[in-house]
């Protein structure tokens, strides 16, 4: 922030009890270290029974139970936040035999999950539980976004957004084989009938959002946005899953196998039990439709083909050419709905205002009485009549045994989807003028007209994308042979999609919150979980002493040693200019443009490590530019970093969705076992000492500079976030793997 402003009061008491966060690194010259510790506790039961009836019947039974919580405290250790995750599941099946040729098993399951999701537990900060500083009347402080690199303050207890699910699934499936000389048959059938109950505590305390530190510090907020805790409101969402399928694998030849099956799947229409479903059917309806039908089913004709090979060309069993491709249906499950259902009018009231035209003096008090006007409702628009989503994939791979105890593996894999999803915060945005440079938002920010100004905000999902993936597989492996084994495989991919969320628009920390649905084209890019490179090597040595007796076979015998190395590139990011120079943050989605890339630059500073985490090179990218065309139409930044005089603060940059890589990953984990096997107990009875060693390098992993803390290389006003003479930007400030860590334990086998 440069020169001196004069500090808003309520800024300042928000600051006196809650200082802006440190990063969540710290260290120097390669001595990192995480903040902050959680505290996990589980009880895993698990029981099986197998009961042979007659000849011809089996019967078997398992149940699982597993109860798990953990308590950590935030990210700026204001106040403890409580997750708790308790799972039960039941399955029983019995086994026929017709005939030697003809068997038939019969499942019947029962699966249920209660999730409690960061609810607050109690304050660490007294400031945490102050109702003084609060924005809506009888709750904690509001949680605070702040543009411009500087990270979110968390709120108080229980500001953020929490969730209790209920998941109760009941299935019974029946499959059978026949045999009928070269053919082997297989069909069956498949039921699940789906219950899933939620209450969500949708932000109660509300969200400021602020386009820079100085629009904070002189109380001059883009937005707020809060749910009313009054019209909190568990649902239940409940849908019925049936399918069936049949396939033949035919013996063709000695050599060559055939596999040619259909299967069928579809669900039943989403109903809720108190028809609290609501929808924009078009995006500009001034009101939602109410109860069902939420959607058309678009999943009656789903007919999934499956076909597949295995071939051993040279009949000699050193060989294998495998390959096979099939269709396989994405269904419109109950989970993709919770956002779409959890906070739209009228069933829950989530309120927001853009401040960004207003004169300021908001903060912190003054937000709750503009979100109770029914025009800064949140709404849901939910495409009506949606495509069928399906995903095509096709493989193929040659596996050959080069000794006896040595195979080697190479193999291509491709998919393509089909219909996919697109889904955001808001899209109750200004569509800006498409022209030959690029779109142009009009000026000044958050001008214009809104799709739909009867809403607050939008949250939108439609089915009008699609996706790719494609890799080359390469694998060796060595089976355990005069006590050596060794693996390892190496990935080489690229996946490509418009959108990678999926239950909401921000999925992975590295996502943009919401893009631009009406031209899904902008963020064809890499996905967000796109890896290009990917290697791992294992390998276990059961070292010399195992044949020896007496004292010496009891000190030297039985020793084991294991080891996995893992490596792959890093994680595609976007780069943004922060704050909200477009105006498009209407709500709780992030305000952002891009920049525009300096072609022929390599935007990574490989030298970060040792430059204080910066991870950009900020010489690679630069200010979208005005063209003869935009002239007039195009406002200019306040700083024109570059002097070059035609920068253009209303234009979207050409950098594009995930627009870097992150810093790459390796990571080594080694284990020491000592076997000590009791003969006087039993020949199995084995008493193991257990040394485990994770990240046994110390190696730093670091994840990717993320969007809207980290990974602005330019601010709202065109100045560069870099320090002053530095040509680096974008710091580093979370790491993905733990420092080096030791455990031993005693394991008793028998």
């Amino acid at each position: 922030m440069a020169g001196r402003v004069t500090v808003d009061p309520a800024a300042a008491k928000f600051l006196a009890l809650y200082p802006l966060p440190n990063n969540s690194i710290t260290g120097d010259k390669g001595n990192y270290t995480f903040a902050g510790q959680q505290v996990v506790d589980e009880d895993f039961v698990t029981g099986r029974v197998d009961h042979k009836l007659s000849g011809k019947d089996t019967l078997f039974g398992t149940y699982m139970f597993d109860n798990t919580g953990y308590v950590q405290p935030d990210s700026m250790n204001n106040y403890l936040v409580n997750s708790h995750t308790r799972r039960q599941m039941f399955a029983l099946e019995d086994s026929h035999i017709f005939s030697p040729t003809f068997i038939n098993s019969m499942r019947v399951g029962y699966n249920r999950v209660a999730v409690l999701n960061f609810r607050g537990l109690s304050e660490i900060n007294s400031a945490a539980a102050d109702k003084s500083l609060a924005s809506i009347p009888g709750q904690n402080p509001a949680r605070v976004f702040i543009g411009g690199g500087f990270s979110v303050n968390n709120g108080g207890l229980s500001t953020v957004s929490s969730y209790k699910h209920h998941w109760n699934s009941y299935q019974y499936y029946d499959d059978a084989s026949v045999t009928r000389g070269t053919h082997s048959l297989k069909f069956g059938f498949a039921a699940e009938r789906m219950l899933y109950n939620f209450i969500t505590y949708q932000n109660p305390g509300g969200t400021w959002r602020f386009g820079s530190l100085t629009n904070f510090l002189t109380n001059k907020p883009n937005s707020f946005e809060s749910g009313l805790p009054d019209t909190i409101s568990p649902r239940g969402l409940r849908q019925t899953l049936l399918a069936g399928y049949v396939q033949d694998d035919w013996r063709a030849r000695p050599n060559l196998t055939l596999n040619v099956g259909l299967r069928y799947e579809m669900v039943t229409s989403l109903k809720e039990v108190q028809g609290k479903l609501s929808n924009l059917v078009n995006i500009t309806d001034a009101t939602p439709r109410l109860g069902s039908p939420y959607i058309s089913n678009p999943t009656l004709r789903n007919f999934e083909p499956r076909i597949g090979f295995a071939w051993d060309p040279f009949g000699n069993g050193k060989t294998a050419v495998r390959g096979g491709g099939a269709i396989f249906d994405v269904l419109p499950l109950p989970g993709y709905f919770i956002l779409q259902n959890n906070q739209a009018a009228p069933f829950f009231k989530l309120g927001t205002v853009n401040l960004a035209s207003t004169a300021g003096g908001q903060f912190y008090t003054g937000g709750f009485p503009l979100i109770q006007n029914p025009t800064t409702l949140s709404a849901s628009s939910v495409e009506v009549n949606p495509h069928r989503n399906y995903v095509m994939q096709w493989n193929l791979n040659l596996q050959r045994q080069l000794t006896t105890d040595l195979t080697a593996t190479a193999g291509y894999i491709g998919s393509h989807g089909v219909h996919m999803l697109i889904r955001g915060d808001d899209a109750d945005m200004v569509i800006p003028t498409r022209t030959s440079s690029g779109y142009l938002w009009p000026f000044p920010a958050g001008s214009g007209t809104r799709i739909n100004p009867n809403f607050g905000s939008i949250r939108e999902l439609y089915w009008g994308t699609d996706s790719s993936y494609n890799a080359l597989q390469l694998g060796i492996q060595k089976r355990f042979t005069r006590g050596f084994q060794l693996q390892g495989s190496y990935t080489w991919s690229k996946s490509i999609d418009n959108n990678s969320s999926t239950i909401a628009g921000d999925s992975f920390s590295n996502s943009v919150t919401t893009w631009f649905w009406f031209d899904p084209k902008i963020s064809r890019s890499l996905s967000d979980y796109d890896v290009a490179h990917s290697a791992a090597i294992n390998g276990t040595w059961e070292l010399p002493g195992r044949t020896l007796r007496g004292p010496a076979g009891a000190l030297l015998g039985g020793w084991q040693l294991g080891g996995i190395l893992k490596m792959n590139s890093g994680i595609p990011t976007t780069l943004v200019i922060g704050g909200d120079p477009l105006g498009v943050k209407n709500s709780g989605s992030d305000g952002f443009s891009l920049p525009n890339r300096v072609a022929g630059c390599n935007p990574v500073n490989k030298n970060f490590k040792k430059d204080d985490l910066n991870y950009v090179n900020q010489n690679c990218f630069d200010l979208p530019r005005e063209t003869p065309e935009l002239v007039g139409k195009c406002t200019r930044f306040k700083v024109d970093p570059l002097n070059l005089g035609n920068s253009c603060q209303n234009l979207l940059g050409n950098a594009g969705r995930n627009n870097i890589i992150g810093p790459k990953l390796v990571n080594l984990d080694a284990s020491l076992f000592k076997n000590n096997y009791v003969r006087r107990i039993s020949e199995t009875f084995n008493v193991q000492f257990r040394a485990e060693f994770f990240n046994v390098l110390n190696h730093p992993n670091f994840g990717p500079p993320t969007p809207f803390s980290t990974g602005a290389v330019f601010k709202e006003d065109g100045s560069v976030t870099a320090a002053a003479g530095s040509n680096v930007t974008a710091k580093i400030d979370q790491l993905v793997t733990q420092p080096r860590d030791i455990q031993f334990a005693i394991k008793i086998i028998w």
